[in-house]
């Protein structure tokens, strides 16, 4: 039988691989769901890449760097996931709208519509650092 410190060292290491596994399955298990087809047959990741793509063209140097500023305050490990589904929200926007050039306002309202509600307080904080006014995005929030 295990005595002393070698077994509450086990015991540690086993909590901390359960715990290892349970966090990485949960991010699994998200990805496989938005990867996972809904009724039309396409998922949400399908939908996002398609509008990201229709839209490429649409995007000048001003637009781009602006996106990336916005995206600045993700960590850099979720900047890349981030930024690509922020473009797909405005690009989805632009389709639908019909736009013949992306623009400073549809990219504040693709990253408010994009944005997890849990995060307002850093997209309201960095859009007040560009000095943006919030006011006519409120019904957004």
């Amino acid at each position: 039988m295990l005595n002393g410190w070698f077994m509450w060292f086990i015991l540690l290491w086993i909590s901390i691989l359960v715990f290892s596994f349970a966090v990485g399955g949960f991010f699994m298990f998200r990805k496989f769901l938005k990867r996972f087809p809904k009724e039309d047959g396409k998922s949400d990741m399908d939908w996002e890449e398609y509008f990201v793509e229709q839209t490429k063209h649409l995007w000048n140097t001003q637009e781009k760097l602006l996106l990336e500023d916005l995206v600045s305050p993700v960590p850099p490990l979720f900047r890349d996931v981030a930024r690509h589904k922020i473009a797909g929200k405005i690009g989805e926007l632009a389709i639908h709208e019909n736009v013949s050039v992306i623009s400073e306002d549809l990219i504040i309202r693709g990253y408010i519509l994009a944005t997890p509600k849990r995060d307002y307080k850093h997209l309201k904080r960095k859009l007040e650092e560009k000095q943006i006014s919030l006011k006519e995005y409120q019904h957004l929030f």
